[in-house]
This record gives structure tokens, C-alpha cells and sequence, in this order.
């Protein structure tokens, strides 16, 4: 029987050898050493320029760095550094040092449309170098890229998961050809909207349908429940996600017309969490066009590793509109997590539309006998089954 690994195995960790923005490089910088750091992802070529021929090198890693000339990162190894510079030819930074915002994957698409946007051009560079089994350059910057994301999403969590816990953080998962202002698109706005608003953190696979309702919902949060009913409406003018330049126009629109949100609580640190919360998504699925609700997005190259991290997060719980083949495999993915506790407690397990969940696809059947014979004990209480919102946010507030 596989047994849940230590917990320093999954827990984020917190690297204090990772210099990630210029200020920390600055302070350490006037010290005289880099020995033994990594430093990620800095534009070392803008002014002021740093000036490295007196501070003691060995053994700091440089990555994705860019410096004023070739000649410095070549004087930085023979000093005993690592460089690895960043990949030319690539449209996407091979060591991110934060998670992307709608309006990184967004740039571009007021000059050249949804093809001229960011996302799609990543998308249209991944696709035309191998897609999912690229060649071994690709591969390296593909990797180096998702490392740099891990980073930035362990960041970007911290002060969250320090303030709240790691039960305040909620999957929400389902179809992506939901259409927008259908009942189940609206259900799921409702649903992120309440949850933001009991300081709930909303995260989501990203993509539209149900996923692009829960973070539109936390992303309205602050807003009056007519005013996401309004947003809706608007955003149902262009209800299929398969006409990328309207489906995305309407949504940079909407955004716009709520340019006032946030009115967070909390602190700046936290905005983006008051904002839409958290999208997990992946240029796999680049096919479908970006969410731009979220107030933060984490986007892999890698399914896998963008399957697991949502699910390793939502330890407050997840629910589960109804979806196909891939909704399915993640009701199981997570329920594999909580047999075997691998990731620690799980929340509840919430199964929106009783009838779709018992029926059409019976998944309870199997779902509930399964984590009753947990090693762990009977963990099919964890399981519920409802047609109303408010009660889901009940199970997932309590």
C-alpha cells in the first residue's frame, strides 16, 4: 500500500539563497558577495547597471539574467558564477520571477488581435516546436520556464496561506465549453463570488466555462451581486469560447468597465487575491482562449505538473460542476490524493447538480466506497451532493 511521503517532501519551500527582484540583489549586492546564491531572472543590462568586478562570485548561480555585455557573464565564470543566460528566440522568459496577470497575456491584442496577443503567440511557438514532446532546447526552456512559475506560485501564496491557512484555499472545476450566461455559468460566478467574499481563495484550471464564471465571480467579489449579473449579461454577447477574438474582446471589455475593482481588505499584498484569486492553467489547452479574470495566473507548459499543483492547493475543499472526461479524471485525481492523505487533510468534496452527478455520470457510486476504505478511516462523509450554491458555500465555510 503507497504511503503518504514526508511532509518537507510536498510542502513549498522557503529558499532564502533565491534573489528574485532587483531590490534583494541590490541589498546584498552592497555586501560585497553573491557566494553561493541564485539569482533569477534579472535585467542586470538596465540602468544603473551593476558593477560585479569586486564582489566575490563563487558559486552563484545566474539564471535568465541578462547582463550590459556578453563580456560580463563571461568574467563572471572565469570568477567561479554559473551563468544560464536566457534562451534566444523564445517568446516567454526561461525563469519568470512572477506569475503572469491578464494583462501579461492580454499584451498585444489591442495592435494585433487575438493573434498578436501574448498567449497566442506562446501558444503558436509551442505548437510549431513539438507541441507536448518538443526538441531537447525547447525542452530545457519549456522547464526552466514552469520552474520559474513553481517559484513565483509558492511566492505568491505564502502570505495568504500564512494568514489563513491552508483550508481557505478552493478548487473549483468544470467544464470549459460551459457558454457564458448559461445557468451553469452563472451558478459558478455566484459560487466564486460568495467564496471571495468569506475570504475564501478561488482557484481554477484557468480555462473558460465554468472556470472563467468562478474567477469572474471572485473577481467582482467587492461588487454588488447586480453588478456580476450585469458583467454576465455583458460577457454573454459572446457565449463561445471558439470565437477566440469576440470571446476575448467582450472579456478585456468587461474588465475594463470594472476597472475600479479591487476594493480590497487586507493590504496590497493580497489584491490579487481580492481580485479574481488564481488560475492554473497550461499552453496545452492554448486552443482555448486565456481567462482573464483571474487576478493571478500560473501558466505551464507541463499538464501534469498543472494538474497536481491545483489539486495539491485546494485543501479547503473543491467542487465539482458538471463536466466531461476531463472534470472526471480530476474528481479522481483528487480523490487519490485524499485516500492516500498525500497532500494532508483534504476539505469537502462538492458534487454541484445532484442529478448530473448521480445519474448521467454516476461518479458517487464508485467515489464513496472508495474513500471509505481510506487507510486513513471513513472519509465518504467528505462527499456532498446539492443543486443549491449557498449551501456549497456552507460546506465550504463552516
Amino acid at each position: 500500500m503507497p504511503t503518504p511521503p514526508p511532509a518537507d517532501v510536498i510542502e513549498p519551500h522557503l529558499h532564502t539563497d533565491e534573489i528574485q527582484t532587483r531590490d534583494e540583489f541590490d541589498r546584498q549586492l552592497a555586501t560585497g558577495r553573491l557566494t553561493g546564491l541564485t539569482v533569477q531572472g534579472l535585467r542586470l543590462d538596465l540602468a544603473p547597471v551593476p558593477d560585479l568586478t569586486g564582489i566575490e562570485v563563487a558559486g552563484t548561480l545566474f539564471v535568465g539574467c541578462r547582463f550590459a555585455s556578453r563580456d560580463v557573464g563571461a568574467d563572471l565564470v572565469r570568477r567561479g558564477a554559473n551563468v544560464v543566460p536566457p534562451f534566444s528566440g523564445l517568446p516567454y522568459p526561461t525563469q519568470p520571477a512572477h506569475l503572469y496577470t491578464p494583462e501579461d497575456l492580454a499584451a498585444g491584442f489591442a495592435e494585433g488581435g487575438f493573434t498578436g496577443m501574448y498567449d497566442t503567440r506562446v501558444y503558436d511557438h509551442f505548437r510549431a516546436h513539438g507541441g507536448a514532446l518538443p526538441d531537447v532546447r525547447e525542452a530545457l526552456g519549456q522547464r526552466l520556464h514552469d520552474h520559474g512559475v513553481d517559484n513565483a506560485l509558492a511566492d505568491a501564496t505564502r502570505i495568504w496561506l500564512a494568514r489563513h491557512g491552508p483550508q481557505s484555499v478552493v478548487g473549483i472545476m468544470g467544464g470549459h465549453a460551459v457558454r457564458r450566461g448559461s445557468p451553469a455559468y452563472r451558478m459558478a460566478a455566484v459560487l466564486g463570488w460568495e467564496l471571495a467574499r468569506a475570504d475564501r481563495l478561488v482557484v481554477t484550471g484557468g480555462g473558460p466555462g465554468v472556470m472563467e464564471a468562478a474567477n469572474l465571480g471572485a473577481y467582482l467579489a467587492d461588487r454588488p451581486a447586480a453588478e456580476l449579473t450585469e458583467a454576465i449579461d455583458l460577457l454573454a454577447g459572446a457565449p463561445d469560447f471558439t470565437d477566440h477574438h469576440r470571446y476575448t474582446a467582450t472579456a478585456l471589455a468587461v474588465r475594463q468597465r470594472y476597472a475600479g475593482v479591487p476594493r480590497q481588505r487586507g493590504g496590497d499584498d493580497l489584491a490579487w487575491a481580492r481580485a479574481g484569486g488564481l488560475a492554473i492553467p497550461t499552453w496545452l489547452y492554448g486552443h482555448e482562449p486565456a481567462n482573464l479574470f483571474a487576478g493571478r495566473i500560473a501558466k505551464y507548459f507541463s499538464n501534469a505538473i498543472r494538474e497536481d499543483t491545483i489539486l495539491r492547493l485546494a485543501r479547503g475543499g473543491i467542487v465539482f460542476a458538471p463536466g466531461r472526461a476531463g472534470t472526471v479524471q480530476e474528481v479522481f485525481q483528487a480523490a487519490t490524493k485524499t485516500y492516500y492523505g498525500t497532500d494532508g487533510a483534504s476539505g469537502a468534496y462538492i458534487f454541484l447538480d445532484r442529478g448530473y452527478w448521480t445519474a448521467e455520470l454516476p461518479v458517487e457510486a464508485l467515489l464513496r466506497p472508495l474513500l471509505a476504505a481510506s487507510p486513513f478511516g471513513d472519509l465518504s462523509s467528505t462527499i456532498h451532493l446539492t443543486d443549491d450554491v449557498h449551501e456549497a458555500v456552507r460546506l465550504l465555510t463552516v
